[in-house]
């Protein structure tokens, strides 16, 4: 893993912040209907992101997730004005605006989706990871899910397989402390959801999400394991979203309180902090990235705002059809 320096810490303080103002401008315009469905936002969990990025080799390491997932791609190379364009349903973004929030989508940039069933995903990068050691390539698979989806069946089955073939997998659990609105404490009588990786003999343990440089030692070491043909390592890492599980979430599950107490370790202020107690950066500099951020932000909204809707006949082309499907024929 590269060394964390002063130009790392300033890479993160305007990364998580563009990640944290692109969510706020998706949150605006989805009150004005601009965006539709479902939008779950991302809005306290950037540490586990941008460290991360920081310990994987993005030429070829692979990352999958689920619904929470516009700020990933970002990270990982996709123009955050087509992500914009694809939450606005657009023909310019990601997938020419047919998959939306929850379906953001990037080959190219190793970004494989965005998943909307609760925990179908963790099967997804299993594969992928199998595809790569099959392949003989080098890649290391990310596969992140939340707490809700630690609970389902198809974990067991992929830990299983992953440990019995030594798979080049990082599985993580960013535990915000709520399945939409169910506390982790209700949905099984242990709160260390990193303990499942004990039943396969799986190296797993706890990490402060809220910390970027704790999350990137604890990446590094498991990408290195896997890199290396010793396998599968399960991160549980500790974060919080400050906003609703989605944009239709009533948060009657928690307090204010609450989510005040958690933004007092909030990733982006933590390290804003170190960057002016070690004088990486004045407070003018940092009012310079602050206003490259919002301005990005506001040459995304323009993009999607702009950008044509696709046209009728990209959905039909998109579905795959069989005119001679056998038990589709009439048989007189």
């Amino acid at each position: 893993m590269q060394k964390i320096t002063k130009e790392v810490y300033l890479k993160w303080y305007e990364d998580m912040l563009f990640w944290r103002k692109f969510e706020d401008k998706l949150a605006a315009v989805y009150i004005q209907q601009k965006v539709r469905g479902f939008l779950h936002l991302y809005n306290g969990q950037e540490a586990v992101l941008a460290g991360a990025l920081h310990a994987m080799d993005l030429s070829k390491d692979k990352m999958i997730t689920a619904y929470r997932n516009h700020v990933q791609p970002i990270g990982m190379g996709v123009d955050p004005k087509r992500v914009m364009a694809e939450l606005y349903g657009k023909a310019t973004g990601t997938s020419q605006g047919l998959g939306g929030s929850m379906h953001i989508f990037s080959k190219e940039h190793g970004f494989y989706g965005g998943h909307g069933i609760v925990g179908g995903q963790i099967p997804l990068g299993t594969g992928m990871a199998f595809g790569d050691k099959f392949g003989g390539k080098e890649a290391v698979t990310i596969c992140c899910f939340g707490d809700g989806a630690a609970r389902q069946g198809a974990l067991h089955e992929s830990f299983n397989l992953a440990m019995l073939w030594k798979l080049p997998v990082v599985y993580v659990c960013e535990n915000n402390g709520y399945a939409m609105g169910t506390s982790v404490e209700r949905t099984a009588n242990h709160t260390d959801v990193w303990k499942l990786g004990l039943g396969y003999e799986m190296p797993c343990g706890p990490v402060d999400g809220m910390n970027p440089v704790k999350v990137a030692e604890a990446f590094d070491e498991a990408i290195q394991r896997a890199r290396r043909g010793d396998g599968p390592t399960f991160l549980e890492l500790k974060t919080y979203r400050y906003r609703g599980h989605s944009m239709s979430d009533a948060q009657h599950y928690r307090t204010k309180e609450e989510v005040e107490e958690y933004k007092k370790i909030d990733p982006i202020t933590q390290v804003k902090e170190v960057i002016l107690e070690n004088k990486y950066a004045t407070e003018a500099e940092i009012k310079k990235i602050d206003k490259r951020v919002k301005d990005l932000v506001s040459e995304c909204e323009k993009f999607a705002e702009e950008s044509p809707f696709p046209e009728l006949n990209v959905m039909y082309d998109s579905v795959y059809e069989q005119e001679d499907y056998p038990f589709l024929q009439h048989k007189l």
